[in-house]
């Protein structure tokens, strides 16, 4: 695909005829570029993921953090395994048969549970819309990490100056959390476990990339999260004597219902596919459009304040979502 960076999306053309040393980037079918398709899917998940942290919240009142994150996966490799049954036997086998991916998978899935453990137990300390913006320095870590996985998409340096911009601007956030808490006097823990579950977050998308399960299908990368992470999070549960309501009400069991369906496994199902067909550092970058969604989901759903420092962050964030989806990438040597 052509873009408005000219010669720097063609890196690929004089690679075909390189010999297996030094294969092209997209040498696995990967495309270089975001396309329309790619663009209208990242920020339809950025959507979602935004109120699912206000769905997550206002279930809190009566399904404690672990078990509600475990009931979540738990739902969704159901749905996900019966979706695999339905496509056939052939590819039931490309979702259950063993290929390699295990030490990937497993790596994965702990991930994945440590990252949502962290933002279910960081929401009781913490708004929805604060949470939510933090959660977003997995490009951060997606972006330092990935020239070592795929030198290809190694970032030029004013896409290294738009990300730094957004960092500054979750650090100045953050930082509001200690002068002026709104949430109460633990918004800094709350803030903190966004912070760590965004890092969380970026680790798993490299392990994505960097190990077997970049090359399997989307599915059963997403199967191996959602089993691993169910386990461990139950586990987990069970050991910290969660309590939850006798009788949820019909409201908890149907915002688990969307976190489960609509954000565990329709959107996580389309970002794993996402990131096996277009480049991870810019649909990761791209992810920080979710802020945006998720602080206008806090304030007109669960009454949030919009402050000042907030609204900040978030213009950073959008500062260097343009910069690193504008700005041309650094070229690869052809020689190495």
């Amino acid at each position: 695909m052509t873009s408005s960076t000219g010669a720097t999306d063609q890196p690929a053309e004089p690679e075909r005829h390189a010999t297996s040393v030094a294969p092209p980037p997209n040498a696995d079918g990967r495309k270089t570029e975001l396309d329309a398709l790619a663009v209208v899917l990242i920020v339809g998940c950025c959507a979602v993921w935004g109120l699912a942290q206000v769905a997550a919240k206002l279930t809190l009142a009566e399904i404690p953090p672990l078990m509600q994150a475990s009931l979540r996966s738990a739902g969704a490799a159901l749905l996900l395994l019966a979706w695999s049954r339905w496509r056939g036997p052939m590819f039931w086998r490309q979702v259950v048969g063993r290929d390699g991916s295990s030490r990937g998978g497993w790596l994965a899935g702990l991930l994945f549970a440590a990252e949502f453990a962290c933002i279910f137990i960081g929401l009781q300390y913490t708004s929805a819309s604060r949470m939510v913006v933090f959660i977003y320095l997995s490009p951060f870590v997606v972006a330092l990490g990935m020239p070592f996985i795929a030198r290809g998409e190694a970032m030029s340096g004013w896409q290294l100056v738009g990300l730094g911009g957004a960092f500054a601007g979750v650090v100045w956030a953050f930082y509001g959390g200690f002068v002026n808490p709104t949430a109460g006097p633990q918004q800094w823990l709350g803030d903190a476990l966004g912070i760590a579950a965004g890092v969380l977050w970026g680790l798993t998308t490299l392990v994505l990339r960097g190990s077997k399960l970049g090359q399997v299908v989307p599915e059963k990368a997403l199967l191996w999260q959602l089993l691993v992470s169910a386990a461990a999070l139950g586990a987990g549960s069970v050991w910290m004597g969660e309590a939850w309501a006798q009788s949820p009400s019909a409201q908890a069991w149907w915002l688990l219902g969307f976190q489960i369906v609509v954000v565990t496994f329709a959107s996580y199902l389309v970002w794993f596919w996402l990131v096996r067909h277009y480049p991870a550092t810019k649909l990761s970058t791209f992810t920080l459009l979710t802020p945006v969604f998720g602080l206008w989901a806090g304030v007109a759903l669960l009454g949030e304040p919009l402050t000042l420092r907030l609204v900040t962050a978030l213009l950073a964030v959008c500062g260097g979502i343009a910069l690193v989806n504008l700005a041309p990438r650094r070229r690869p040597k052809e020689k190495r």
